[in-house]
Order: C-alpha cells, then sequence, then structure tokens
C-alpha cells in the first residue's frame, strides 16, 4: 500500500562542473550539448538491461533527514521556471530533493536536435529563515518536475501535470484537483515476496512549439528486473490528454508485470458507511472501475475497502479500454471543503494497438486513512515477457470529470451503490442508474438480469429515483455461510443491453 505523500526514490543526477554551466538565469543549462533523436532514449534502455542492475547514489544524510515539517520550508521560486519571460507556451518547474526521495532525477532540455542537463541549483528555491542547514555535493539533483500553461486566462501559468517518485504521475482536467496517480510501470503488486517500483531516473524535454499546448517529455525507467524507454506527448485542456509510447527490456522474466497502471484511494462509500464515523457520508479519488472488454461488454466494478487484500482478474483479449472513475460529482457527495473529493480526475485508458490475451487486474488494500493509496488497476499480459526481451506498447490516458470517449452504443450509466442491512435479516443493495433518453417511461419493459454466486437473491425491484431522474434496482441478499459473494447484474430492454454490467464482491465483514 503507497502512502499518498510517501512515493518512492527517483534516479541519480549525472553531474557536470561548476565551470560548464553557462551563465543564464533561473535553472541552469549545461553549456555542452549531446545529440538527441527519437531513438536516443531507447538505445540507452537496451544497453542498460544488458548490464546488472546498478542501484544509483543517494543524496546527502542532511537531506534525506529533513522531516516533513522541514520539507515543506522549500520551494521552488517560479521565477526561475524553465522559459521564463520567453514566448515559449510552456513552464516547467522543479521539485527539491530530499525526505521522501532520497535520490534525484537527471533533468534535461532538448532543442534543435541536442540535449543539456539542468544542473542543481540551490538558489532557484526559496526557504524560510528556519529551513536547516543541508550540504550541498555533486549527487544532488532535482526530485522530479511540473509544467504549466496558460489554462484559463493570458499570463496566468498554472499546473497540469506532475512527474515525482518512482515512476509515479499525476495530471488533471482545467479546473480540477489532484487526485489519483499514473505510474509508468507496475511490477509484482500484491505479490507475497513485495512489490518492485521502477524507477523513471531522467526525463528529456523537448521544447513545445509556440503557441502549443502539447509538449514531449521522454523518460528513462529502471528497476532491478527491467529498463524502459518512454515518451509522453501531453496535451492540456478540460480533459488532459497524455499520449505514451514504451518499450521494456527485461532483464528477468516478467512474470507479473502490470502495465499502464492506476493507483488510487478508497476509503468509504454508502456500501460500508457502517465501519467509519465521520462526517462526510464518503471519502474516495476514484469510485469505480470500467472497463469495456474485447467483446463489447461495458464493466462498472464498485471500488472497496476490504479487511484483507482482495485481488481482482477481468480476463479479456484486446480491452477496448479500462480506468478508474470518480462518478460522485456533487459537493454533498463528499461534504468535504478541503479535501474537494467531487473535483478529481478519472482516468481513461485506450490501447494504443491490440493487447492480445491477459487481464485487467484490480487490487484492493485494506486501508483505515485516507492518507494511503490502496487501489491499483492495470492490464497484466497471459504471457510473461522472458528476459533479454523487449516489450513495446502504447496506450493514451484521458484524465478529466468524464473522459470516456463518448460512443452511439454507451450504456446506461451506474451511478451509485449503496448496501446496508435490513432489521429482518439479510443486506439490501441498491443500485442507481443514470437518467437516461433510452430508459423508457414504463420501467416494466425493463429485463432484470441478476446473478449470485452463492447465498439467496430476492428478484430485483426497478423503481424511479426522482433526483437522478433514472431508475434504481434495489433486491435483498442473504449470504448464510458465505463470507464472500459475486454480484452481476444487468438491465435490458428488448433483448439488447440497456446498462453496464454491474459487477461487485461482497465480504463479510
Amino acid at each position: 500500500m503507497i502512502r499518498r505523500d510517501v512515493l518512492k526514490s527517483l534516479a541519480a543526477l549525472t553531474v557536470v562542473p561548476a565551470s560548464a554551466w553557462a551563465e543564464e538565469p533561473g535553472l541552469r543549462l549545461g553549456a555542452e550539448a549531446t545529440p538527441f533523436d527519437a531513438q536516443t532514449v531507447t538505445r540507452r534502455a537496451r544497453a542498460m538491461a544488458a548490464q546488472p542492475y546498478t542501484p544509483r547514489p543517494q543524496i546527502p544524510e542532511s537531506w534525506r533527514n529533513l522531516s516533513y515539517d522541514d520539507y515543506r520550508k522549500i520551494w521552488f521560486d517560479a521565477r526561475n521556471a524553465l522559459w521564463e519571460n520567453t514566448d515559449a507556451p510552456q513552464r516547467v518547474d522543479v521539485f527539491p530533493p530530499g525526505l521522501y526521495f532520497p535520490q534525484a532525477v537527471a533533468l534535461n532540455l532538448v532543442e534543435d536536435g541536442t540535449s543539456r542537463p539542468l544542473g542543481f541549483d540551490l538558489d532557484v528555491f526559496d526557504t524560510t529563515d528556519s529551513f536547516p542547514d543541508v550540504e550541498i555535493d555533486d549527487t544532488l539533483g532535482y526530485s522530479g518536475l511540473r509544467l504549466r500553461a496558460e489554462l484559463e486566462k493570458s499570463g496566468i501559468f498554472q499546473e497540469y501535470a506532475v512527474f515525482q517518485g518512482a515512476s509515479y504521475f499525476r495530471g488533471i482536467g482545467t479546473g480540477e484537483i489532484y487526485g489519483l496517480s499514473a505510474r509508468g510501470l507496475a511490477l509484482k503488486t500484491g505479490d507475497p515476496m513485495g512489490e518492485e517500483f521502477p524507477d523513471f531516473t531522467a526525463f528529456w524535454m523537448e521544447r513545445p512549439a509556440a503557441g502549443s499546448d502539447m509538449i514531449t517529455l521522454h523518460a528513462l525507467l529502471d528497476s532491478p528486473s527491467c529498463t524502459g524507454a518512454y515518451r509522453f506527448d501531453i496535451t492540456h485542456g478540460t480533459v488532459l490528454e497524455m499520449k505514451i509510447s514504451a518499450t521494456v527490456f527485461a532483464r528477468t522474466d516478467l512474470e507479473h508485470i502490470g502495465i499502464a497502471p492506476l493507483t488510487s484511494m478508497f476509503l468509504f462509500d454508502d456500501t460500508m458507511r457502517q465501519r467509519f464515523s465521520d462526517f462526510r457520508p464518503a471519502v474516495h479519488d476514484s469510485d469505480g472501475l470500467l472497463i469495456h472488454n474485447g467483446g463489447g461488454e461495458v464493466l462498472w466494478r464498485p471500488l472497496s475497502n476490504p479487511t484483507s487484500l482482495q485481488v481482482s482478474a477481468f480476463s479479456d483479449n484486446n480491452p477496448r479500454g479500462f480506468g478508474l472513475c470518480q462518478r460522485k460529482r456533487k459537493f454533498s457527495g463528499f461534504n468535504d471543503l478541503e479535501a474537494l473529493y467531487h473535483n478529481r480526475p478519472a482516468v481513461w485508458i485506450t490501447p494504443g494497438e491490440d493487447w492480445g490475451q491477459g487481464a485487467v487486474t484490480l487490487v484492493e488494500i485494506p486501508a483505515d486513512l485516507e492518507i494511503y493509496d490502496n487501489i491499483v488497476s492495470y492490464w497484466r499480459p497471459a504471457t510473461p515477457i522472458k528476459a533479454g526481451s523487449e516489450h513495446a506498447m502504447s496506450y493514451t490516458l484521458h484524465w478529466g470529470a468524464d473522459p470516456v470517449p463518448a460512443t452511439a452504443d454507451i450504456p446506461v450509466k451506474v451511478l451509485n451503490t449503496a448496501i446496508g442491512g435490513r432489521p429482518e435479516g439479510g443486506q439490501i443493495v441498491a443500485i442507481d442508474f443514470a437518467g437516461s433518453a433510452r430508459v423508457p417511461q414504463n420501467l416494466d419493459e425493463i429485463e432484470i438480469i441478476l446473478r449470485s454466486n452463492t447465498g439467496t437473491v430476492t428478484p430485483g425491484i426497478l423503481q424511479r429515483n426522482p433526483e437522478t431522474g433514472g431508475p434504481r434496482l434495489a433486491f435483498t441478499f442473504h449470504p448464510q455461510d458465505a463470507s464472500l459473494v459475486e454480484f452481476r447484474a444487468q438491465l435490458r430492454l428488448n433483448s439488447e443491453p440497456l446498462s453496464e454490467v454491474w459487477l461487485y464482491r461482497w465480504t463479510a465483514t
């Protein structure tokens, strides 16, 4: 389980002597340029994979021992941003090292077919008077980067994406706040032997064209099990788009690999309200896993915070897309004036080619506090990637309130799931579906498909929800002696799917 304010370490910076730096305001660029093309990072990752893994050096102990309060006393001065006071349409900020980031990540600027490194400079940061004395040596570098652009007002550069910690990165659509995270790669998630966290050890940033709302980043990934070369074409907007192409080079057999992983937080909602004494009706960054599988079905799996680790695998062949969604979009759904969970993005993943056989995998980890990211989803190929081989892939991430591309045959959405005990015994389940012109006025015309793998289930009842305008399906189930029950429900009209397929795993507490 990942603590939301503790991300894994980054990689070492290649240090250039101070005499080699050009005299420029703000972030310092190395005077020496090296050739860079579309295959530079790929060639480097391939060569590294042929060698044993070498851990990166750590930054000085005085930085690593900073307390959380100390780390908050240092911050980047936006006046020193890359491309500040130029006509470039983007700005890049950097983050200080230290605390949860004990290694540095190399940052490089790409222009006109050449690359120059950014050197560490403490002067690009502001600090309070009580920031402790720290050692400056050649192991220091920045811990990550932040992208900004003119999103809502000319001359005001607002952030829209962050890359910091292991291979983690986050994005938002215009006007949103950060929530769930993505990663370059997941390895051995939920494995009893422990998870492995690859690092983005270096980035190359291409200077964007004048007037462009797109920026290109290249990233080098490294870990004991593999290396990787990544390209990000990032376009900001109401829905943020990240087109990703990558090649992974295996040092060892990658038997449990997660492609396009997402990491989120789910503490509680209407399915398990009784477990938490809280003034808020729900606390989560995401409330469901949405899958559009290769067979054309659209599946909705509400998330859960179980009392023991749960791993669910949704087998598929060439998925059309999947992602973690936040469907509650009203403040009243959370009643939180600080976290503003209703304004956090969903992420939708669209494969760029056929991914073949595998499974969309969901890992749900028990959590008792909202500071922990306890939800992970990813695509797990059916065939392991053998040591010495390469695996190329591409996909697109869309970040936004409702980033799933609309299609003519999109089914009626599930809005909410609520579960609670009945005085006479058993559990009642209420599933609210969205209002839609496709839903007939006479709900009796709708066929209810409802199944469970164990226990007993009453016939479902449909009623109109006056607040949503859509139908509500309610039923009661008795688990009997079962500690786990799997449900599947769908509304159909004229023998055709009307709604998404609702899937749920109930567990005894």
